[in-house]
């Protein structure tokens, strides 16, 4: 088998993989996880505002993007969300909405849920000790949270959401059941096309494994560092 092994395929390819399908990749994955980590926040606040109807809004929110499958997620938006709206506007068809556009609202609404469970348990993890002294000596909500809660529960939570990154880079592989020109649909197509399924599966899997194993050394150096900071400055 490995003498059939077509380098030559490989390289061929480098261009069109990475300029066509790893640039969608990396923009799926900066857009969708930036609204998400917005929404996200949005969501953990509702859940710590203490008002019981915005608490269960995003209760019911997490539970249910949690709960169904991405790929499930991915035909619902594309498929269905179409018919939905046609329905609502009143037109005789359903709206348009393309397969990349799908893509980026469901990884967004998808990848808020969990940001949002992560930005609410680092937020707890904030002694509420002194949010009752900021608040006895005057301070505003607002300037509570931007000075002095925010500040400590990124330390906590930083590793993990980089860690929800990674896997947000590896979930984008599922917009191929969509025929959006990702990374992996990219390899999938040359795979085809040149018959070369081996040569081009192996590519990619080396590929989501060097960028996840770096990405995982990474968050664990970031997690050694800000633990060893906060022991520092707990000491002094």
């Amino acid at each position: 088998m490995l003498s059939s092994f077509d380098f030559g395929a490989i390289w061929r390819a480098v261009p069109y993989l990475f300029v066509e399908g790893m640039t969608f990749t990396l923009k799926l994955m900066l857009v969708a996880g930036g609204c998400g980590l917005i929404l996200g926040f949005v969501l953990a606040t509702m859940r710590l505002s203490g008002v019981s109807a915005l608490d269960r809004i995003a209760r019911a929110y997490v539970w249910l993007f949690r709960a169904v499958p991405l790929v499930l997620g991915l035909f619902w938006f594309y498929f269905l969300v179409p018919f939905i709206g046609g329905w609502i506007t009143g037109r005789d068809r359903p709206l348009e909405v393309s397969a990349v556009a799908a893509a980026y609202v469901t990884f967004a609404l998808y990848d808020a849920a969990y940001f949002s469970e992560t930005i609410r348990a680092g937020i707890k993890a904030v002694s509420r000790g002194q949010l009752q002294a900021a608040y006895a000596l005057g301070m505003p909500y607002i300037k509570v949270m931007r000075y002095i809660i925010l500040p400590q529960a990124l330390t906590k939570m930083l590793p993990v959401l980089l860690t929800q990154v990674i896997i947000l880079f590896q979930d984008t592989s599922l917009v191929y059941v969509l025929s959006v020109t990702d990374f992996f649909g990219a390899a999938v197509k040359i795979a085809q096309r040149d018959n070369r399924l081996i040569e081009m599966y192996s590519l990619i899997a080396l590929v989501y494994l060097a960028v996840s194993v770096m990405g995982t050394i990474y968050v664990q150096r970031l997690q050694s560092k800000l633990a060893s900071g906060m022991r520092k400055s707990v000491t002094s």
